[in-house]
């Protein structure tokens, strides 16, 4: 029972980051309708960002998290506007550069910091108990976290002015314009955030497990996993998404082999673009 129960409290705790992992993904395909394979390294320099603010600088963890968080959405931003802004219109390309954007970024933190794994400290440390099941504090701080910034982003697209522009963005990008919207700043500005969210799906597993030149990949598959899975352009589905691979990926490694890990995404994904390719609950990948 014990077990059972620590299970299903790792499992929840765990798919709160991968939705945290795929929605900045997702946001940028439904705004901009483009694949984004730089996504995981945003991931990476938001962890590096943190390892260098809190750990080569001392400036504690609290200063680290916010310099990751800005250090992904300076380099999302700027890959925007220097790279993809001109070419946009045409995905296929967006997506070669990208993932070469990907490669040259990895290869350069290789190079210039090696491959040995980094740590950043905890953001809160000990541990808490839930009944019988005793969590660390630190994986209860990212849960609680993780959520409120899903929950700010669902209140952000719903409720304020920007959202509803991104709203009409992500629907036509033309209908937008006819509306008074810029799309080409309201498109910086999803790239911005979802490099922002990047940097913190890059250190909270920074957090409780180390930093590395390659730690975005792992979250990259993911990302395509959930936002296949659950529907590709939708923030909701990506949220039920990553919940239904974050479970099945827990329960797998738990009751039958840990060596499973990182495989179970790709077989969800594998399978979905074979049965169902428009997803649990959205359009067909194609369009």
């Amino acid at each position: 029972m014990v077990n059972a129960l620590a299970v299903l409290v790792n499992a929840v705790i765990i798919s709160a980051l991968y939705a945290l992992v795929a929605i900045g993904f997702t946001l940028i395909f439904g705004v901009g309708g483009v694949l984004n394979s730089a996504h995981g390294a945003s991931i990476t320099v938001g962890a590096f960002g943190a390892y260098f603010a809190a750990r080569v600088f001392g400036l504690g963890i609290v200063v680290g998290l916010l310099a990751g968080i800005a250090a992904a959405a300076v380099f999302s931003g700027l890959l925007y506007l220097v790279m993809i802004e001109r070419i946009e219109d045409q995905p296929i390309t967006v997506m070669i550069l990208t993932l070469v954007t990907a490669v040259a970024t990895e290869q350069l933190l290789l190079n210039m910091l090696g491959g040995q794994p980094k740590a950043i400290p905890s953001l809160v440390p000990g541990s808490v108990a839930l009944g019988p099941v005793s969590v660390q504090a630190n994986l209860l701080v990212v849960f609680v976290l993780s959520w409120l910034v899903i929950g700010g982003l669902f209140w952000f697209v719903d409720r304020t002015k920007a959202g509803k522009a991104l709203l009409a963005t992500s629907m036509s990008h033309k209908g937008a314009a006819l509306c008074g919207i810029d799309s080409s700043r309201v498109t910086l500005v999803t790239w911005v955030i979802a490099g922002a969210l990047a940097g913190l799906a890059g250190v909270f597993p920074g957090s409780f497990l180390s930093v590395g030149w390659a730690m975005g990949r792992t979250p990259l598959v993911l990302s395509f996993s959930i936002v296949v899975l659950g529907e590709i352009g939708s923030v909701r589905g990506s949220v039920v998404g990553a919940y239904l691979i974050g479970f099945l990926e827990v329960f797998t490694t738990s009751y039958v082999d840990a060596r499973l890990q990182g495989l179970v995404p790709l077989v969800v994904l594998l399978v979905v673009l074979i049965v169902k390719p428009e997803g649990l609950f959205g359009r067909e990948l194609a369009g």
